[in-house]
């Protein structure tokens, strides 16, 4: 009997082990061709791009002639610090309610859950009519900072809620009872032991949420406007990185300095996504 069964072990340990390279294969396949089109892509970027850097397009006023990036640069940053000023808080406290205080099978929790997953769905074009509907028309922002950012703090906050949410539930609970062991309360346990070890997870939804903000073109159009200048304050109109080199490229005669621009929008991504990691490293060494 076992004479008889160990041709067939052998051939279906073979048959696993064939199964097993052919996977590994598709595995490093897609990470190859993942890896290539991101190498494409960036030198893609770089090859057109930056040969037509220039100083002019750092010139502190946008001109005809000039076509600077500048104003769009402190624009894009002003966007991103007041998208995340209101995404971010309540992301991150909603995400810490659903884990850490709602009761298990609550049904608000369902409800929150099912309504981020279909926000994270919608299309940006939708975002940018709902924000021209809502802050530009009836409340009478006009198109703004304030009007664009609120659009984009929207669109960027289901984001940020699930992968905090996703970095909570990764802790394990052997830290919140050890901290519990030790006499803290609740409060002090998520502020001191949850959310320093769950930093890492909480700075990627940040920056996926910042790469978004950095890339929008559509709800912003709708929302913040196109003007190619600097606004004097929140309610003022202006154009981000994203706008400003769609505007070049659109027109037709400034295309060399629209692949500029994506330089600079690149070098933007890669820095914050470098910081995002120093920060969380930081943290977490801290720990």
């Amino acid at each position: 009997m076992m004479k008889s069964s160990s041709p067939a072990k052998a051939g279906a340990g073979g048959k696993r082990a064939a199964e097993a390279k052919v996977l590994r294969g598709l595995v490093w396949f897609c990470a190859m061709l993942t890896l290539a089109v991101l190498v494409f892509l960036i030198g893609y970027i770089l090859v057109n791009g930056v040969p037509n850097l220039r100083p002019s397009l750092f010139a502190l006023k946008y001109t005809t002639e000039n076509v600077s990036l500048f104003p769009a640069l402190i624009n894009t940053i002003i966007m991103t610090a007041l998208s995340l000023l209101i995404a971010a808080p309540l992301g991150i406290f909603s995400a810490i309610y659903l884990v850490e205080y709602a009761k298990k099978g609550n049904k608000l929790v369902g409800i929150v859950r099912i309504t981020a997953e279909t926000l994270t769905g919608i299309p940006s074009i939708v975002y940018g009519i709902f924000g021209m509907l809502m802050f530009v028309t009836t409340l009478g922002w006009g198109y703004s900072m304030i009007a664009g950012a609120c659009t984009l703090a929207i669109m960027i906050l289901p984001v940020i809620m699930r992968t905090t949410e996703e970095a909570l539930k990764s802790v394990p609970d052997s830290y919140r009872e050890g901290s519990y062991g030790l006499g803290a309360g609740k409060l002090r346990t998520v502020f001191r032991v949850v959310l320093p070890s769950a930093a890492p997870g909480i700075f990627s939804g940040i920056v996926l949420g910042v790469g978004r903000i950095v890339g929008e073109t559509a709800a912003l159009i709708y929302t913040a406007g196109t003007v190619a200048q600097i606004p004097d304050n929140l309610l003022g109109s202006g154009r981000t990185l994203a706008i400003h080199m769609y505007a070049l490229w659109t027109e037709g005669m400034n295309v060399e300095s629209s692949y500029a621009t994506a330089v600079v929008l690149l070098v933007i991504v890669v820095a914050l996504n470098a910081l995002s990691a120093a920060i969380a490293r930081r943290i977490t060494k801290n720990m």
